[in-house]
């Protein structure tokens, strides 16, 4: 799909010197090297760090090349007027929405910006919304991260994103409906005059373009993977256990605290989904990890504001209002079975 995204997973020509992918790659490297330095002198304060980096990236480099790799195939194959025009109208849309879902292959905040083009394209509000809630946690390439990190009980946090997805888009579309929220604009073009079947370039084109979009995509996310496994290493390493048990266990103030975490903490899917193990692994609360991941699309300042202005005001305060009591429902009920 070739849309334009911001923040995240923008595309924009800047001196590699700029980009946060070098920026982070550099940040990581001075790491390793101060820690071998220090280690050298008997001085062991980053070795944690290091490890649970290393640890992370051992269980997950062949997921994000795997995830990479799809996301740059989808990306040549799949024409966006394809997606556009399964998503213009009623409660069907939702559910193609919830299901093309797992064809994106951007971040969070790039899900935001195919959405917002979707929605001005002429998608229903419904499936717009529908769409964002299950394209960052029900996508391929993050689904693949997710078995690398919880192992089947990513099944849960794929499966638990759909539910919300498609309970929330019904719940869209009878508001919509209803002239309750703002409503999808109807198509000024013809539709059926562009091309709507997948794209087949032949093999050597193929090849070349999927490595290309694979690449821009691995500059895109790759810096929010590499960011989101620091952070997580850090709070590993340091973060006491009373603290993360006594605020963020699997209670109800456990549940408000991650909520709240989610929303001051904007960071991309790929890198939220390891702070998200990093929690189920210090407090043994597998819906608070949900809450951390699901709740950051309907809670992030960014996604609300955006959606805001592009689409309106009571499609953003029904984003909210909807998805997270849905989310705090299921992270209890995951916390009470797990």
């Amino acid at each position: 799909m070739k849309m334009e995204t911001p923040s995240c997973c923008a595309h924009k020509k800047k001196p590699w010197f700029k980009e946060p992918f070098y920026i982070i790659l550099f940040i990581l490297f001075a790491i390793f090297i101060a820690n071998a330095i220090l280690a050298s002198s008997g001085i062991y304060f980053l070795k944690p760090v290091v490890q649970k980096f290393t640890d992370y990236l051992d269980k997950t480099w062949w997921a994000i090349v795997l995830g990479l790799i799809i996301g740059g195939v989808i990306d040549v194959l799949v024409p966006e007027s394809l997606i556009v025009k399964l998503l213009a109208n009623g409660k069907k849309s939702v559910f193609l929405a919830v299901g093309l879902g797992f064809l994106a292959s951007a971040c969070s905040h790039g899900i935001l910006a195919i959405t917002v083009s979707l929605y001005k394209k002429g998608a229903s509000t419904a499936s717009t919304l529908a769409f964002l809630l299950a394209a960052p946690w029900a996508n391929f390439s993050i689904t693949i991260l997710l078995f690398s990190l919880f192992g089947l009980k990513a099944l849960m946090i794929i499966g638990g994103a759909l539910l919300v997805a498609i309970i929330s888009g019904l719940i869209f579309d009878f508001l919509e409906k209803r002239g309750l929220i703002e409503q999808g604009k109807a198509f000024k073009k013809d539709i059926k005059q562009e091309k709507t079947s997948l794209i087949w370039p032949g093999w050597n084109i193929l090849l070349k373009k999927v490595s290309i979009e694979s690449w821009s995509l691995a500059k895109s996310v790759g810096w929010w993977v590499i960011f989101g496994f620091l952070l997580a290493s850090v709070l590993g390493s340091y973060l006491p256990e009373s603290i993360m048990d006594n605020y963020f266990g699997a209670n109800m103030l456990g549940l408000v605290a991650t909520l709240a975490l989610a929303s001051l903490i904007e960071i991309c899917s790929e890198g939220s989904a390891p702070l998200a193990f990093e929690l189920f692994r210090k407090t043994g609360a597998f819906g608070n990890a949900f809450i951390f991941l699901q709740a950051g699309v309907v809670t992030d300042f960014t996604e609300i504001g955006l959606i805001w202005t592009n689409i309106g005001k009571r499609a953003a305060m029904a984003l909210f209002f909807v998805g997270v009591p849905l989310i705090l429902i299921l992270g209890f009920i995951f916390n009470r079975l797990m």
